[in-house]
């Protein structure tokens, strides 16, 4: 207690005791959103059940952006957006009684040097361009119910729509041969503080701690980036609590003429004993599952289309779960000028999961 009240009081002495001042700068975007939504759902799990729901939806979503020089190098970057909602977007409600509320999604600081760098806070992820935190945080989709009656899933870019593309994390990165080499320090998840009680674990250390290694080079005109999550400590997910997963592969994007491809392999697997997030109760988890992209751009088109499967033999059980996701836009700019611009991007989204219990096709 003393160290931190120490560290506290230091920060504070320093911020009041220096006389200069640094601008802060604005940015960011306002959208709005007209979203038709389709599902077909069949289930073979003890009798059959189908489900056909269509939703017709108005969303909007502001993003700030605050940034600020502090000379040397440091810095200072702030995202404001609706915290409270899906990747910041607010839906209108019953006579429009939704709150759109802005908070705090990322804050961090740091310094940028000639050969290397550090940075901490929540920290953005950018993980629409890089899957390995999707395969890592969602595994195993959700039963429905658990989120609120929502299945959550490998499918629908869930770390930028339900993490808000951030992390927790102390970042250093350095220049090494060609390329450069980071590593981060994230924190997953923050559990009970005491070590009273058996099986608690030793108080400071049951946080959930994960470190994440990267290195980006470019080997002629094709960039690989080979990546790494490795658990410290027991993490919680939202199926499974106090396991080690690890998670592994790589990024490679190659230019071919005016259109970019990118292509994306990941692999992660845990076996441990661990427990149920809902419940508590205690499980043998085991499960591995990989994750991979094949993405296209040209000009103002995008799409990329996932594949994932992850096999859960968690208590001598034998899962399969399969997901198929399909993403598809093209930019239409309206307006642009030096202060910014007005935009058009119809997006098509498609996702087919799918869930085998490996006993013939009976409970699927």
């Amino acid at each position: 207690m003393k160290k931190m009240l120490s560290l506290a009081a230091m920060f504070a002495v320093l911020a009041y005791a220096s006389p200069a001042s640094a601008e802060i700068k604005f940015g960011g975007d306002a959208s709005v959103r007209l979203r038709g939504q389709f599902e077909d759902e069949q289930l073979g799990y003890y009798g059959s059940y189908e489900n056909n729901e269509d939703d017709l939806n108005f969303a909007y979503r502001l993003r700030l952006k605050a940034s600020a020089d502090l000379g040397s190098g440091y810095f200072f970057k702030a995202l404001i957006t609706s915290d409270n909602a899906a990747g910041g977007w607010n839906t209108v409600k019953d006579n429009n009684s939704e709150d759109g509320e802005i908070d705090i999604s990322n804050l961090y600081f740091g310094r940028m040097m000639e050969n290397s760098h550090y940075m901490m806070g929540r920290l953005p992820l950018n993980s629409m361009n890089n899957p390995i935190f999707d395969l890592a945080l969602y595994p195993i989709p959700t039963a429905v119910g658990i989120t609120g009656g929502k299945t959550i899933g490998i499918g629908d870019i869930p770390v930028a729509t339900y993490n808000m593309d951030r992390i927790f994390g102390l970042n250093y990165g350095a220049k090494i041969g060609s390329g450069e080499l980071n590593a981060t320090l994230i924190v997953l998840d923050n559990d009970a503080a005491d070590n009273n009680g058996s099986g608690e674990g030793d108080g400071l250390f049951n946080d959930g701690y994960g470190l994440h290694l990267s290195y980006k080079a470019t080997l002629g005109n094709v960039t690989v980036e080979p990546q790494a999550i490795i658990a410290l400590t027991n993490v919680d997910g939202l199926v499974y609590e106090n396991v080690t997963p690890y998670i592994f592969g790589a990024n490679v994007t190659i230019p071919a003429g005016k259109a970019k491809i990118g292509l994306s392999g990941f692999y992660t697997a845990c076996d441990d004993n661990g427990k149920y997030t809902v419940g508590g109760a205690p499980a043998d988890v085991d499960y591995s599952g990989y994750l991979l992209r094949l993405k296209g751009e040209y000009g103002p088109f995008m799409a990329w289309v996932d594949y994932n499967n992850t096999n859960d033999k968690t208590n001598s059980g034998d899962i399969n779960y399969d997901n198929l996701f399909v993403w598809a836009q093209y930019n239409f700019k309206v307006y642009e000028s030096a202060m910014g611009t007005f935009s058009l991007t119809p997006i098509v989204r498609y996702w087919a999961a799918g869930k085998d219990y490996n006993d013939g096709g009976q409970n699927d």
